[in-house]
């Protein structure tokens, strides 16, 4: 049997099908959010409503319906430990929108359904604002309302490619008030937040380090901030990023000392700078950490823009609320910098604490070195040299897939598998340290990135991240020690960094590909997402302002973005009616001639229906009085000749190439009209 094509399908069949298939595009970004009964749930429903639309079999009852709502709310409740909240809200959405297909019966059914996808549209904005998720909601906007105009379509089967040219006039015209309406609309704090990424086994910045749990690093490409220099950049081997300083060990987990342990020796920052500063404004992506990266050191406070910040004691600036949204800062950062105490104090005591019962081997390591007569009164510069002559000389490698470290994993590190990431390399570089009396800590950012050759922003991914060590030396306080650079000087340089293996399907789509093309790719695809960014999720009320300086007013403020936006809306509303009036004197000239018309009509005293025909009028004017005069029967025959010529003219159907002789007829009947008049 051959089966229909989608074009031959029943009508309500092949609508219910484009529905179906538009609320699956709505759906699809979600499914990475959503639980995943809901996700199979829903792919579950809308298949079994494409196959009861195929086959034109009737619908569930409301019974089974109302059963798995039922369920739904059950298993929602049970996810999240609540019906209210954004993932819970999200989810109950899209069920209830899933739901509702076993039900589409009728068009006030089919409007339900258009206006709940709508709104799971823009829940996909709940999770992410890139441009692909703009683009992907552009496409599904234009499906729901090419759906929507279909459905005002009752008569006949118009082809869908009618209803979706009818839906891109309709969007491309609202387009202009769309642009206007997000430059002058008043910009205020988004109404949701974004979500923390689950950063176990994954490259990225976490407030903790955990050694050893993780078998392999999968390397996350996505982009973690980007930064415009000001002018020429510094050397990528000294872009090191700070973020959480890291100083507190239990053995397993590295992570800032608690507040609630004591401390009666507060060390100072004791920060000094000198030489010139490097400038640079940064773009933060959304992470939901209250974290503001700079470069190493940044004294004075960088210029941002509805949030505050302040710099702890050791150098890292700490925002006063997550970083919900894409945040633009300028900041000044000076690479010759000391800080820290120049002489011992008891304050340095904590950073030489180790956890008892771990790592025998290492603690051993650096006894033995003590008691090498070689290194006696060694200083503390001397012991980092003699750390990081070990790791250049004794085979040690970078690697993504160093295997499970067990408790011991300084020792398993030093002389058992020599091999690690960054993590591996700190953490046991830092425990080296505080064995062999030297203070050390672990400072984890990003270091590096890479410079786009399109738009000159570099860009640092999450693949960046990085954790490299600080070491106390007398006279010259806390300076940086990367274990990482001695092992893997690529790491930190500009040779080519580690990549994870690609799969099997990735091998054979892009191993072809020629490096140099795909690198120019990457990098046009980042300098545009770029733009999105810094002008459309970074459009913030600062430049708002500033356009409206730019367009005339001297001191702009919020109540004149509203001014402007009433202007806006005025001006619009009034060309709209202008627009229809315009185009309604223009596409119908048969209807204004008729017009026309029935108000000569009508002055002459002569009353009908205003749903009559041209048809209906002339054979009302053939028995109107006077009609028994012959005087009067040629004027009274001359206006119904007129309109059965008037209403031929509207319903014949003028052959290619005669729509110069329409128009002439049309003229040649407002000529006559002139001349018409009705016997008194």
């Amino acid at each position: 049997m051959k089966l229909p094509t989608f074009s031959h399908l029943p009508r309500d069949t092949r609508d219910t099908l484009f529905v179906l298939a538009v609320i699956a595009w709505v759906v699809a970004p979600l499914t990475q959010e959503i639980p995943l009964w809901c996700s199979l749930l829903s792919g579950a429903v809308m298949v079994w409503r494409g196959v009861l639309a195929w086959r034109g079999q009737p619908l569930p009852s409301k019974w089974w319906l109302m059963a798995l709502l039922g369920l739904c709310l059950a298993a929602t409740l049970l996810t999240f430990r609540t019906l209210l909240g954004r993932d819970a809200g999200v989810t109950m959405v899209v069920v209830l929108l899933t739901l509702k297909t076993l039900e589409l019966r009728a068009r006030r059914d089919a409007f339900v359904v258009f206006f709940l996808s709508f709104f799971l549209m823009l829940t996909n904005f709940f999770y992410s604002q890139s441009l692909l998720t703009a683009a992907a909601m552009l496409v599904a906007l234009l499906g729901l309302l090419t759906a929507l105009v279909n459905a005002h379509m009752p008569v006949g089967r118009p082809a869908l490619w009618q209803a979706g040219h009818l839906a891109g006039s309709m969007a491309l015209l609202g387009a202009p008030i769309m642009v206007l309406l997000f430059v002058f609309f008043p910009r205020v704090a988004p109404l949701w937040g974004l979500p923390s990424d689950a950063m176990t086994g994954r490259s990225g910045l976490s407030n903790s380090m955990t050694v050893g749990n993780i078998a392999s690093l999968a390397l996350d490409g996505s982009v973690a901030m980007r930064v415009r220099f000001d002018g020429p950049p510094p050397p990528q081997s000294t872009l090191y990023f700070r973020g959480p300083v890291l100083s507190y060990f239990d053995g397993r987990v590295w992570q800032a000392r608690p507040s609630a342990m004591p401390n009666r020796f507060r060390l100072p920052a004791e920060l000094q700078v000198s030489g010139e500063p490097v400038r640079y404004q940064i773009t933060l992506e959304p992470n939901r950490l209250p974290w503001l990266l700079v470069l190493d050191a940044t004294p004075q406070t960088p210029v941002l823009v509805g949030k505050t910040a302040r710099m702890t004691r050791e150098l890292q600036w700490i925002l006063d609320q997550p970083v919900t949204d894409l945040l633009r800062y300028e900041v000044q950062s000076y690479p010759n910098f000391q800080h820290g105490p120049r002489q011992f104090m008891p304050g340095l005591q904590e950073y030489l604490e180790l956890p008892a019962g771990f790592n025998p081997r290492t603690l051993q390591l650096a006894a033995e070195w003590q008691r090498d007569p070689r290194h006696a009164g060694a200083s503390n510069a001397q012991w980092v040299d003699l750390a990081m002559q070990r790791l250049r000389s004794e085979g040690y490698s970078y690697t993504l897939d160093p295997g499970i470290y067990g408790q011991h994993s300084a020792d398993e590190f030093w002389f058992d598998r020599k091999a690690g990431f960054c993590e591996h390399m700190a953490s046991s570089f830092v425990i080296l340290m505080r064995a062999l009396n030297v203070p050390a800590r672990i400072v984890t950012g990003y270091q590096g990135g890479e410079q786009n050759s399109v738009d000159d922003f570099w860009t640092v991914r999450q693949s960046d991240a990085h954790a490299w060590t600080e070491v106390w030396l007398a006279g010259q306080g806390w300076q940086r020690v990367d274990p990482t650079s001695a092992v893997a000087p690529g790491r930190t340089g500009t040779l080519q960094r580690l990549s994870p293996p690609r799969g099997v399907i990735a091998e054979a789509i892009f191993g072809t590909v020629n490096p140099a093309l795909a690198l120019n790719l990457r990098a046009a695809w980042d300098a545009v997402n770029n733009r999105w960014n810094q002008w459309v999720l970074n459009y913030t009320q600062n430049k708002q302002l500033d356009l409206l300086k730019n367009i005339g007013f001297k001191e702009p403020n919020w109540q004149d973005l509203i001014y402007v936006l009433c202007a806006i809306v005025v001006l619009s509303s009034l060309g709209g009616a202008a627009w229809n009036a315009w185009e309604r004197h223009q596409q119908d000239p048969w209807l204004r001639l008729l017009q026309q018309a029935v108000a000569k009509l009508h002055a002459a005293g002569i009353r009908f229906s205003p749903a009559s025909t041209p048809r209906q009028i002339a054979r009302q004017l053939l028995s109107a009085a006077p009609a028994a005069s012959p005087h009067t029967q040629p004027q009274q025959q001359a206006w119904h000749d007129w309109l059965i010529r008037l209403e031929a003219l509207r319903y014949a159907r003028p052959e290619a190439g005669q729509t110069g002789h329409f128009k002439h007829q049309l003229a040649t009947l407002h000529s006559e009209l002139k001349h018409l008049q009705w016997p008194k």
